[in-house]
Parts: structure tokens; sequence; C-alpha cells
């Protein structure tokens, strides 16, 4: 099919919906799918963004200005994970017990306002991968647009681009809580090094960046053009400096580079 018959079904679904509450994290997909619902039901689709300490203030600050910028309703809910009973010992449905409770604050603020659904922002891409946050989609009702028009990333950026939005080529991007190997407890220190780590390597000008957390060593997970950026010595030891500073003494470079779930590589496989 056509990517532009694809868009075309896209907005069918979306004005069949009538008005609808899109979970915003201010992503390729999200803002693409916001974008095209509002520009489909107008002042029937508002925005949700769940703000916590799992989520960088740099993602919920572009969050709030690309709303203000498109005049859309935008509602943020603190949604603390670590509250959450299990989360913080990251079990493998992680994902799970944090997307079943924040669809529930996002169907509260939805049916508050009039909103009749909820959608979330995963595409056919997403359907490889273990993605436990998927089945709290299935339970919670939640509408999952993109994937249902048959849309994937390279397609969503593609569109983007058409529509003029700033996303269209941003680096994809997953909360602070998928840096840490199943098993290992999450807290509030930790995510924050994470956080830190991670915008030490962006403000350095790398765009698909990873730092995973293994307790005293920062695995970080890169493209090729990061790759470069570590052939020179002296960057290599101004990073290891600077992650030093944070908590962490070792600092690796992660030989296969950037990948979407890493951390499931350890997973039983089927």
């Amino acid at each position: 099919m056509d990517i532009h018959e694809k868009q075309e079904n896209l907005k069918d679904y979306l004005a069949g919906l009538g008005s609808v509450a899109v979970a915003f994290s201010g992503g390729v997909d999200s803002t693409f799918l916001l974008k095209t619902a509002h520009d489909v039901l107008g002042d029937k689709t508002i925005a949700v963004t769940a703000r916590s300490c799992s989520f960088p203030e740099r993602e919920l600050r572009e969050a709030r200005e690309f709303c203000e910028r498109e005049d859309i309703a935008h509602v943020i809910c603190d949604s603390e994970e670590l509250e959450i009973e299990g989360f913080s010992q990251n079990p493998v449905d992680r994902c799970y017990l944090c997307k079943n409770e924040l669809f529930g604050k996002i169907w509260a603020a939805a049916k508050e306002r009039g909103i009749e659904n909820v959608a979330e922002g995963s595409n056919t891409d997403d359907d490889g991968d273990y993605r436990p946050g998927l089945r709290a989609v299935a339970e919670q009702g939640v509408k999952s647009p993109l994937r249902r028009a048959e849309l994937n990333k390279e397609e969503i950026r593609a569109l983007s681009r058409e529509l003029n939005l700033r996303t269209w080529n941003k680096q994809s991007f997953a909360c602070l809580a998928s840096r840490f190997p199943y098993g290992e407890t999450i807290n509030e220190e930790k995510l924050g090094m994470v956080d830190r780590a991670e915008q030490i390597l962006i403000d350095n000008g790398f765009r698909q960046v990873r730092v995973r957390h293994h307790g005293e060593v920062a695995r970080i997970e890169t493209d090729e053009p990061g790759f470069l950026k570590f052939a020179d010595r002296s960057f290599r030891e101004k990073i290891q400096k600077q992650f030093k500073e944070i908590g962490f003494p070792y600092v690796s470079l992660d030989l296969l580079g950037y990948r979407t779930g890493s951390m499931n590589e350890t997973l039983p496989q089927p």
C-alpha cells in the first residue's frame, strides 16, 4: 500500500473516533500522531504527557513547545513510576507496570474533558520486539492508530518531513528505565546518572545514543558518526572524566552500536 494511502486511512480512522487523548512523549511517532489527530479533529484532540524522573526535562520542554506552537490542549500529569509496586525491582514486565498506570491516568484526564478515546503511538516496527507495554494497551482499550494504518518508523519520518515537523529526524528515545538490565534495582539517583550522562553526549553532538547502566560501568551505544568521535583520544579522556564525576568509574563503548531493546538480548528466546 502506498504511504499516502496509509496516511489517508489514518485520517479516516481518527475522524471516526470523534475525539481522542494522545499519549504524547514528544517523540517522532507520538508527534506525528498528535499532529494528524489535531488536523482531523481540532479541539476534540488533547495531548497528555507524563512527568517523572524517567522522562528527561528536555523531552518535556519539547513536548510543551510543540503543543504551544500547534495550539493543542496539553495536559501534564505526574506519573512517578518508582511508586508503582514492583517497578523499582525492574522485572521483565516493568514496561507493562508503567504503561498500565500511565494509561489509567490518561483515561482519567480524557474522561474529565469529555474525550471518548485514548491513543498511543506504537508503529508496525514495534511488533517485532519484546514490548510488554502493548499488553497494557490491549487491556485498557487504548487505540494504536499508526499500527492500524500499517505505518512503520521510516514512513512516519517521511510523512513528518512532508508536514514540516521538526521531529522527522529526531533520534529515537525510550524512557530512562530502559537503560538497566532486568533485575537491577532502579532508583532516582541511578536514573539521574543516566540522564546526565546522555545529556553530556548530546551536548557534544551525538544524535543517536544510549547510556546503559551496569553498576559501576556505563555502556555507551551510539551510531557510526558517534563511533568516529571516540577515535580521538582527548575526546575519550574528556568523556571518561565527566562520566566519573557523575558516578561511573568505568566507561565502555558497545561494539555493536545503538539498537533498540538491547536489554532484551539477555531474555530467553522462545
